[in-house]
């Protein structure tokens, strides 16, 4: 850890943050200021927390909590106040990182210490509460499909063992500058973007978010996005599907803004391999990953030479993984464990996805193993099937198929844009129906508003939360089986 940066020649750029860009020597003498206000602090050894937007500074407090043996725990800024208060206490900080004293306070730091970085550092009185175990150097907390979030603690050794098998899969790419345009308090930037660029000797090229397109809890533009690419020259970046769909959307084949990016991840939900495929039309070069914050994120990714659209990859060589006999995937190797849960890094994890391994090893996702919807005819149907045939289309942003035990399958659809009209729409459920069975297909359909985790109807990667959406929009899900009408 602490040799890190000695790959880095003297006066090539480490991290930049738009305005400010640090070298070896400057993030080096960035980190050692975080340690010393870590390790002066009433209470050297508890846990850490930070609350901020993507910076330099983020990434040195992560390193600095980490060469002192000490939990970091993010805290996305998309969650709910209420969210951060219990997160807090589940892991016991006793420290909090943030850019604004009003955060702190407002969450019980009062006691303020600037060390001379781009964030102050709060203590909070005496604070009891749970401990982490020994070697949890990270706590990260995904709301998941609940409002209550849920920890899961990674060693040092299991969050870089991924970095590592990620830089040998793209280091024949030259990569030398990796945008982030996730928040680093999500695992998949965190280690999948950051760590993995520090190991390549590249440039992480970190400004506040909304200059990078993200706005608040969900929205996006691909215009500022693709501007921000072009602006730095970004050679990677990573995705979720509902980007890469704007972004597409918001281009043409040839489009000279994308004619820099190398590799192009994409995870976090499933993705239409017509996505796909359209996207490298257009010029972004985009691979299919599959992770899960128990493996610290990334578990399987197509990489340049070892692809097949509509699979999510080979899995990482440090993993295992199998299909149980009801077709749920299971991982096995150096896994992390919930908080407040004795470790078991070899056991195997069931992880609510089902899916198959071909005959070359490419792992495939069909769905979630708790969402199966059986129809009044007893035919058993995943529903992200449809929704990915739905979202294939490039007319629907976000769709929510539900017919538990009706006689057919509807979707409740957001339109890709304001300008997509229902007639469009028709034409798009027509489309993804073609590549359906019919006991699959979707006949009827009701135009929703976007989900989003500030309304609750969507996880911070953009999985629906389905019970919450088909509570929410029960009424109209009834209408849509109450009448005769062909709606779609």
């Amino acid at each position: 850890m602490d040799n890190l940066l000695s790959s880095y020649s003297p006066d090539f750029p480490v991290a930049s943050d738009g305005t400010q860009t640090f070298d070896r020597d400057a993030l080096q003498e960035r980190i050692a200021r975080v340690r010393t206000a870590l390790t002066t602090r009433r209470n050297p050894h508890g846990a850490v927390a930070i609350l901020a937007d993507n910076s330099p500074d983020w990434l040195a407090v992560d390193l600095a909590t980490a060469q002192l043996g000490l939990t970091l725990v993010p805290l996305p800024l998309f969650f709910t106040p209420a969210q951060w208060v219990h997160v807090l206490a589940q892991s016991g900080a006793t420290a909090l990182f943030c850019a604004q004293p009003q955060q702190g306070a407002a969450l019980g730091f009062s006691a303020m210490t600037d060390y001379g970085g781009g964030l102050l550092l709060c203590e909070a009185p005496a604070r009891g509460g749970p401990l982490p175990l020994p070697g949890a150097r990270k706590i990260t907390f995904t709301s998941g499909t609940t409002s209550v979030p849920k920890g899961v603690c990674l060693t040092s050794e299991q969050q870089w063992e991924v970095a590592h098998a990620l830089h040998r899969g793209v280091s024949g790419l030259g990569i030398k500058r990796h945008l982030c345009l996730l928040p680093f308090a999500v695992l998949l930037e965190n280690i999948a973007g950051a760590y993995t660029a520090l190991l390549s000797g590249a440039t992480m090229i970190c400004p506040p978010l909304a200059e990078t397109g993200l706005q608040g809890a969900s929205g996006f533009d691909p215009q500022v996005c693709l501007a921000a690419i072009e602006r730095y020259q970004a050679q990677s970046i990573i995705l979720l599907p509902q980007m890469l769909q704007a972004l597409v959307a918001a281009t043409k084949p040839g489009d000279a803004r994308l004619a820099c990016l190398r590799f192009v991840a994409v995870g976090g939900a499933r993705t239409p391999p017509r996505l796909i495929e359209l996207a490298r039309m257009h010029g972004l070069p985009v691979f299919e990953g599959y992770g899960l914050s128990e493996c610290s994120s990334v578990v399987a990714l197509n990489l340049p030479g070892a692809e097949r659209i509509g699979s999510v990859g080979r899995v990482l060589p440090h993993r295992s993984v199998r299909i149980a006999g009801d077709g749920e995937i299971e991982v096995r190797g150096n896994l992390g464990h919930y908080l407040g849960e004795a470790p078991a890094p070899d056991a195997w994890l069931a992880t609510g996805d089902l899916g198959h391994i071909d005959a070359d090893g490419f792992l495939y996702i069909e769905g979630r193993k708790k969402d199966i919807l059986i129809t009044g005819f007893g035919r058993n149907v995943s529903p992200e099937w449809p929704e990915t045939a739905l979202l294939g289309t490039g007319a629907v942003a976000q769709a929510v198929v539900v017919g538990d035990g009706m006689p057919f399958l509807s979707a409740l659809i957001v339109p890709a844009t304001a300008a997509i009209d229902a007639a469009q729409i028709a034409a798009a459920v027509g489309l993804a129906n073609r590549d359906l069975p019919d006991y699959a297909q979707i006949r009827r359909w009701i135009l929703v508003a976007p989900f989003t985790p500030a309304n609750g109807h969507a996880t911070a990667n953009g999985r629906p939360r389905r019970q919450l959406i088909q509570q929410h929009y029960a009424q109209q899900i009834a209408s849509l089986y109450d009448t005769t009408e062909h709606i779609a």
